[in-house]
């Protein structure tokens, strides 16, 4: 008679256990939460000035629900994009605006100051998103079921990001100092350090002939007049941007998503130094 043996199930991984989990869900929200703020923030201000509601976005009731929307934007987007049930993305929204709009009563009615409205809706905001978290801690994200065009859109999001880190380059553009040309080599070189690419052959004199480069680049620019000095600034923002789609093909040195980010982001400033020039 042949008998069946019960195979023990293995161990959760410390990446698995439900506390990790939980944890690392609350810190990719407070995260994305972040995000949304500084990416938002600008779109809001530019509309103010450009429509004529600055004034009226200034208001600590307004401003405190406008910082609520957008630290619900960018959290939503990133749980849309992990795959979270919809239900637990809108309580997670409801925990963004409860807290404010709880202490809007005691603020019109002149009991808390503006200042007391956005700190204790902050305040209060962090143990509702940690009940929304445990109400969900045993639910498992799951790969949405995304229309392709989304799914494009998706794996394009340091596109977005970039063009959103830009909207105010578009609105007031202006000329970067030289120096800021060296930051463009620097960011490939620290992280390829902390990636630990120096090890393919001739991967570490490209960097290093890159930076040299772009400090003389810099230097040029530095002690130029300030029309030639103008233009050698945009020729080193375009010319990254180059080198960013270069470092996106090959895969090597930073990973293609920083890449992608980077050569946009380069793309854009370096079109409106130029519109700033002829301008």
């Amino acid at each position: 008679m042949s008998e069946t043996l019960a195979v023990p199930s293995s161990p959760p991984t410390p990446a698995n256990r439900p506390g990790r989990r939980l944890l690392r869900h609350l810190a990719e929200m407070t995260v994305a939460m972040v995000v949304g703020m500084l990416l938002l923030g600008p779109l809001w201000r530019t509309a103010g000035a450009a429509l004529g509601f600055s004034g009226m976005l200034a208001r600590p009731e307004v401003a405190a629900l406008v910082m609520a929307t957008d630290m619900s934007i960018g959290m939503a987007a990133w749980m849309w994009h992990r795959g979270h049930p919809a239900r637990a993305t809108a309580e997670m929204v409801a925990a963004m605006y409860l807290p404010f709009l709880l202490l809007l009563v005691p603020f019109a009615a002149g009991l808390v100051s503006g200042d007391a409205l956005t700190l204790g809706g902050h305040l209060l905001m962090l143990p509702a998103m940690v009940l929304v978290a445990l109400r969900h801690r045993h639910g498992h994200p799951a790969p949405a079921n995304r229309h392709p065009v989304a799914a494009a859109l998706a794996r394009r999001w340091p596109t977005w990001l970039a063009l959103l880190m830009t909207v105010d380059n578009w609105v007031s553009p202006t000329v970067p100092p030289p120096v800021m040309l060296l930051v463009l080599p620097a960011g490939y070189l620290l992280i390829g350090t902390a990636r630990r690419q120096w090890r393919t052959p001739g991967t570490l004199p490209v960097q290093l002939a890159g930076l040299a480069g772009w400090t003389a680049l810099a230097g040029l620019a530095a002690v130029a007049d300030d029309g030639p000095a103008r233009w050698l600034v945009a020729a080193g923002w375009l010319g990254h941007a180059g080198w960013d789609l270069a470092h996106h093909r090959t895969g090597r040195v930073v990973p293609r998503g920083y890449a992608e980010w980077c050569a946009v982001l380069d793309t854009v400033v370096g079109v409106t130094v130029v519109l700033t020039i002829v301008a």
